[in-house]
């Protein structure tokens, strides 16, 4: 999946999770888009500061 094809199914109410169900995508309140560890609840930015998806990695992300 493309960054803004994650960002539209996530706004859309979809859960995108990345790997495995336990990293879900999400989108705080301050507008910030993460990816949320439910294991460890820890979070990391979905993006760089190039904006550019974590190790160009868009075949990890998937609808669930």
């Amino acid at each position: 999946m493309t960054l803004s094809e994650i960002q539209s199914a996530v706004e859309n109410g979809k859960t995108v999770h990345w790997e495995n169900p336990a990293y879900r995508v999400i989108k705080d309140k301050i507008g910030q888009w993460l990816i949320h560890c439910t294991i460890n609840d820890h979070y990391v930015g979905l993006t760089t500061t190039d904006n550019e998806l974590r190790d160009g990695e868009q075949s990890g992300f998937y609808i669930a």
